[in-house]
């Protein structure tokens, strides 16, 4: 852990990378969750398998390095057997990830209220109760939003994905962006142009496909695809730790938040996220390059 930022909660724990060694071609996907993690995982796998139809089965073969769930000597294990080009996920901000000079780390993020949003769809979702009395179900004062304003970005809150977590992450990925080996994308661009998103992860990774794979690749990888293969595309798909795989990409879509906060939790939004960035980096946070040229 020399030189990183310690993150433990519920589910993290960042020290478990110790135990893995990083080769110069490993693609580790960074993310606060809900974020975008699975799709450029999914875009990941395609990409170096060149195969419309491959199972990505992302637990087992793209693993979560940070989960305390799975036992850290068998990951580390299998991870360290396979012979072909690795990709893994974290959801722990770059300062608390090793940081190796060739491997390619791919960081992504979304609007925060979006994310939030989707985070509430998310714990209803899975079997876990950790997060009940920050997500609660009848939520009639608000709860959920003023923890999403006032938890702080380590400890038990950072598996419950505040504000200030996010944050983090995107203060950790800002500091590494001028690194060759640190990309920064964006929600809203996939959205936008995911075939773009293909070509420019391709050349980052090095790989080429001819036109009419690429093609069938971008389809595989399209978000209405993806939800309707949920038990191929969803991490843990068809094994029932989810209580729905479609439910996991719920809609994938923006502004989740209109018409469901109030003015005065708008106004506290917007005070967190002034006092932390520039208009310019909260545009990008916010509305990724399309926000960033209009800001």
């Amino acid at each position: 852990m020399t030189g990183r930022r310690l993150y433990l909660g519920p589910l993290t724990d960042n020290r478990r990378w110790d135990a893995v060694e990083i080769r110069p071609d490993d693609v580790i996907v960074v993310t606060p969750p809900k974020c975008g993690t699975t799709w450029m995982q999914t875009i990941v796998a395609l990409l170096l398998s060149g195969d419309p139809g491959v199972e990505t089965e992302l637990s087992v073969k793209m693993p979560w390095v940070d989960i305390r769930l799975r036992d850290i000597d068998e990951l580390a294990a299998r991870l360290e057997a396979m012979d072909h080009r690795r990709s893994m996920k974290s959801h722990t901000p770059m300062d608390g990830v090793p940081l190796d000079g060739q491997a390619q780390y791919f960081c992504v993020f979304r609007h925060p209220l979006d994310a939030h949003f989707s985070f509430r769809n998310h714990v209803r979702n899975t079997p876990l109760r950790w997060f009940d009395h920050w997500y609660p179900e009848d939520d009639a004062e608000g709860v959920a939003f003023r923890r999403f304003l006032d938890g702080g970005p380590e400890g038990f809150d950072t598996d419950a994905m505040p504000l200030a977590h996010i944050l983090r992450h995107y203060e950790a990925a800002r500091a590494v962006a001028d690194r060759a080996n640190v990309t920064l994308f964006h929600f809203a661009d996939m959205r936008r142009d995911l075939a773009g998103t293909f070509e420019t992860v391709a050349a980052l990774l090095g790989v080429a496909h001819p036109a009419d794979v690429m093609a069938r690749l971008v389809e595989a990888a399209r978000f209405d695809n993806m939800k309707t293969e949920a038990e191929r595309f969803c991490p843990s798909g068809g094994k029932g730790f989810f209580r729905s795989d479609a439910a996991f990409f719920e809609s994938g879509s923006s502004g989740k938040w209109e018409g469901r906060l109030t003015q005065a939790e708008l106004a506290a939004y917007d005070a967190v996220m002034d006092a932390a960035l520039s208009p310019g980096a909260r545009a990008w946070l916010e509305f990724g390059d399309e926000g960033a040229v209009g800001g």
